[in-house]
């Protein structure tokens, strides 16, 4: 088997490559945006490869990957089941596979408490894959952050030719991210750039889609042919900000993007529904009654009354970033807006219900992906 070093010119998808001493882990942030900002739960989820993949031509027929994960375990619930690696040959998804072992994180939900604890990388193999030269992509799992440790092949293995497609860069919150997702091609962003045709940059940030102008920043930083964001949800649950605040954040979350992307096609995407946040507030709090079990749900702890003083629902953000993309398209033309409730709404809820209260399942990311694509990507959509 030959050992090829693992090098960033392989990777897609990550912002940023740091080589640790077990090895290469990706980030979907740069190190000045993680410095400015300390949240344990941020650190997380932009560590988690969302739509980082290894691309390269070979060969090969026989590959082992090994990687160093870092699992979360939860107290009081059962043990979450690895994350899943997807393999695509040629952009067709041929095999998965999963690491057991590895670093592990134990959250106390009742406390906010993290422990963790070192572990030791594991291997993937695939073999008996087609003969000839061929393009793979090894996407990594969206939920578990992954070092790289070493790539062997029993073929020589060189970086995939870039792309001839647009790059698409998408913010969003943890359903951007891919929470519930069956695997990383699974995700609605991943499902929607395949039909759609392009490259993606996913920076769907569990928990963490708050307007932080380190994000909008790194958005304007960050090359790309097509830009959405995708807000709301994660403002409500958090209880971040009262109306007030929100306007002025997001005009100023857009006028950091355009500075680097001035005429670049602009989608700001509303929360899709999610019924115990439509008329009530923040925050969401986690409700343990069957955890014991595996299902983990989220109520909401607002109270409609409080809208008056300004807390914000999805109904109000939903109104708010219409009136806001209204107002400023006058003057950007490229500048889109899409209601969340035509990914998933009213209809969508009561065949498919979050089962957590607030994550779509896998079929629901399947439908949300094919509906983007077909508004976005679609000829006369925003993206066409």
């Amino acid at each position: 088997m030959i050992t090829t070093p693992l090098t960033p010119d392989l990777l897609r998808g990550a912002l940023e490559v740091e080589r640790t001493e077990q090895g290469l882990l990706p980030h979907r942030l740069p190190a000045t945006a993680r410095a400015q900002c300390a949240d344990p739960q941020l650190a997380m989820a932009e560590a988690q490869p969302s739509g980082v993949r290894l691309a390269f031509r070979t060969r090969a027929t026989t590959l082992e990957l090994d990687t160093l994960p870092t699992k979360r375990v939860y107290v009081g619930a059962p043990p979450r089941p690895d994350g899943v690696y997807d393999l695509l040959i040629n952009g067709r998804l041929t095999a998965q596979a999963s690491v057991t072992g590895g670093n592990t994180i134990t959250i106390d939900m009742t406390t906010g408490t993290f422990e963790h604890r070192p572990g030791r990388p594991g291997t993937l193999r695939f073999t008996d894959l087609p003969e000839g030269s061929k393009d793979m992509e090894i996407w990594l799992p969206h939920n578990e952050t992954t070092t790289l440790v070493a790539l062997r092949t029993d073929a020589p293995v060189e970086p995939a030719p870039a792309p001839d497609r647009r790059v698409w860069l998408h913010h969003g919150s943890s359903i951007s991210h891919g929470s519930d997702a069956a695997s990383p091609t699974g995700i609605w962003p991943a499902l929607a750039a395949s039909l759609g045709g392009v490259e993606l940059i996913n920076l769907g940030l569990g928990g963490s889609a708050l307007l932080d102008p380190f994000t909008a920043r790194v958005l304007r930083d960050t090359p790309a042919d097509l830009i959405s964001v995708k807000i709301g949800i994660n403002l409500v649950n958090t209880d971040l900000m009262r109306l007030r605040a929100f306007g002025p954040a997001v005009h100023g979350f857009l006028d950091t993007i355009r500075e680097g992307h001035p005429t670049t096609p602009l989608l700001v995407v509303s929360p899709i529904l999610c019924p115990m946040h439509e008329d009530t507030p923040g925050p969401s709090a986690p409700d343990f009654t069957d955890l014991g079990t595996g299902q983990l749900r989220f109520v909401a702890m607002g109270s409609p009354a409080e809208v008056a003083s300004g807390k914000l629902t999805l109904g109000v953000i939903r109104q708010e970033l219409a009136r806001i993309v209204d107002r400023r398209s006058a003057d950007d033309p490229n500048l889109h807006h899409l209601d969340g409730r035509d990914l998933y709404g009213e209809t969508d809820a009561a065949e498919l219900p979050l089962p957590d209260q607030l994550h779509p399942d896998a079929a629901t990311h399947r439908r949300m992906g094919e509906r983007f694509a077909a508004l976005a990507f679609a000829e006369g959509g925003v993206f066409g």
